[in-house]
């Protein structure tokens, strides 16, 4: 048994005049990525130089304002890369690079050395301010780790004069979740009155969940505590750094942008310490399926992932939000009918809005393909067939042909094991319906409807059990005029058709028809489905009432 014993509660804090639970998001926030920094660290393999290169490049593709690049003064490869940013010229001036540094004089000093050249920086420093922390790392007070920050804070600021660009000043109060809220506010307010309005740029207090210690509302009365609460809240940026080591990163980033944050801090795909950071794709495109501008450049999931993949040596999740190769793919055959079902409605409105069960976005509008939506296995029904067929093949199976030719993929599902491919199913199609050819064979015909009686003259050659016939017949249409052919040659054969339906295959001048024909087997009431393709749409319906017989004869082999 799990000894739950070991363990306390986390302290929640006692905010009952909270206002976020009543409020909605409506524009994005400010975007920060530490893919470079947060995000490299926690690599088994950091990116060198020419990869970090590549991520920038893709990170200022994506519309990134602001990216944090490193620790330049912990690391000589950071170093060296935010110096080849500067010697290439390869950061715009709309872009500022975030730089990291703890709150001691050789890692500033060195810091400033790294920036210079560069004309927008936010230089963000932080200690850890935690309870925790306080009393087995530092094993100082609250007034001796308040005063690391206020010593930071006024090392940065002396050293101003040596900087030619634009600095913004971040403080990060590490462990924020971990701390009393009174104190994480007393050291902030610190900050605050020792920068003492530095420089122009709003102070950017950064309130990271460095460890998630709580459900995502105690977050997000943490945050709202500081916000609303911290003086001179016009001058100031709110910003969100959120882990996942509870699995809620990212209710706990919106929730906060609730609370008041201004600005969120994450990975591309969630890389991160332990479970990771929060992944701005996954918070952007949430926003995207609200219909919120996520103010980034991410139509192309794909792209992301492959720059992403090779650059961290990392795979992402079949089941990863939005990115995950079966996000968009549906098992189940309820969820196959309703998607087929919802797409079908769509078109039909011809709605500007996207309501699809099952797809909260587009595909499509993310680089993603319809053909892999639906995928078959032996849990899959008639719906999700039935989409692959239409969508993939186009052929549209008349609703009560539906659960008949699931029937045959389920089969070869269960048989064979595992998923069906959309090509296997078109495969199948053809053997069960367009390529049977025993016993009958349709060879051709020739239709006369001249004559101004109503009738139909036909003559009809086919083969029976690899016998030529030759028969002629008036009927009250095509259909009839076959029937009565064929049953003077094969009087055994009593059948009705049921139902006609027909369709074209593609367009344009070269494009073919498909007939679907429902038949029932007048001695026993049999019903079964035929199909008939062609470039002719009577001659369609002849090859349909074809298939038809077989697989009646084939259902029926007494009649043999």
């Amino acid at each position: 048994m799990l000894n739950y014993q070991k363990y306390h509660k986390n302290p929640v804090l006692d905010y009952p005049e909270r206002q976020w639970p009543n409020r909605e998001i409506e524009k994005a926030p400010i975007w920060c990525s530490v893919d470079l920094r947060d995000g490299n660290q926690a690599l088994i393999e950091p990116m060198n130089v020419d990869e970090k290169m590549e991520f920038f490049e893709l990170l200022l593709k994506l519309g990134f304002k602001e990216i944090e690049i490193g620790f330049p003064a912990a690391s000589q490869i950071e170093y060296d890369f935010l110096r080849k940013l500067v010697a290439e010229n390869k950061i715009p001036d709309d872009v500022k690079v975030q730089v990291l540094s703890q709150c001691r004089e050789e890692l500033i000093d060195r810091t400033f050395e790294a920036i210079q050249g560069i004309k927008n920086v936010v230089f963000h420093i932080y200690n850890s301010t935690s309870t925790l922390q306080r009393d087995v790392v530092f094993h100082k007070n609250r007034e001796e780790v308040k005063q690391i920050a206020i010593d930071g804070t006024r090392m940065v600021k002396e050293r101003l004069s040596r900087y030619d660009g634009n600095l913004q000043l971040e403080y990060s109060p590490e462990s924020f979740t971990g701390t009393e809220m009174d104190y994480a506010l007393e050291v902030c307010e610190a900050v605050q009155k020792e920068w003492d309005n530095a420089t122009p740029a709003p102070i950017i207090f950064n309130l990271p969940a460095t460890v998630e210690m709580n459900t995502p509302n105690v977050y997000a009365d943490q945050v709202e505590y500081i916000s609303s609460k911290i003086s001179n809240r016009e001058n100031i940026i709110i910003s969100v750094h959120p882990h996942n080591d509870r699995g809620t990163g990212i209710a706990c980033t919106e929730l906060a942008l609730l609370a008041g944050a201004d600005r969120v801090e994450g990975t591309l795909l969630g890389n991160g310490e332990r479970t990771g950071n929060i992944d701005i794709l996954n918070v952007a495109y949430n926003m995207f399926s609200q219909g919120i501008d996520p103010q980034l450049n991410i139509e192309d999931i794909n792209e992301i992932i492959d720059v992403y993949e090779r650059c961290c040596k990392m795979d992402v999740d079949m089941r990863h939000p939005y990115a995950g190769k079966l996000v968009f793919t549906a098992f189940s055959g309820s969820h196959q009918d309703a998607i087929n079902k919802g797409v079908a409605a769509l078109h039909e409105r011809q709605s500007e809005i996207w309501e699809v069960p099952y797809l909260p976005i587009d595909p499509a509008d993310i680089g993603r393909k319809y053909e892999p939506i639906v995928r078959i296995n032996s849990q899959s029904g008639k719906g999700g067939v039935a989409f692959i067929m239409d969508t993939v093949f186009g052929f549209k199976i008349p609703k009560k042909m539906q659960r008949e030719f699931a029937d045959v993929i389920q089969y070869i599902s269960e048989k064979e094991g595992g998923e069906v491919e959309p090509q296997h199913i078109m495969e199948a199609f053809k053997k069960e319906y367009l390529d049977v050819k025993e016993p009958f064979e349709f060879v051709k015909a020739e239709i006369d409807d001249g004559d101004h009686s109503g009738d139909t003259h036909m003559k009809l050659d086919f083969k029976y059990n690899g016998a030529l016939y030759h028969s002629e017949a008036d009927g009250n249409g095509p259909i009839d005029a076959l029937k009565i052919a064929i049953k003077q040659c094969v009087p055994e054969m009593n059948f009705a058709v049921q139902d006609y339906s027909e369709h074209s295959l593609g367009v344009g001048s070269h494009a073919k028809a498909a007939a679907y024909i429902e038949m029932e087997d007048t001695r026993n009431g049999n019903i079964v489905f035929g199909v008939g393709v062609s470039s002719n749409i009577t001659r369609a319906g002849i090859r349909g009432i074809f298939s038809a017989m077989n697989r009646m004869v084939a259902k029926n082999r007494e009649y043999v």
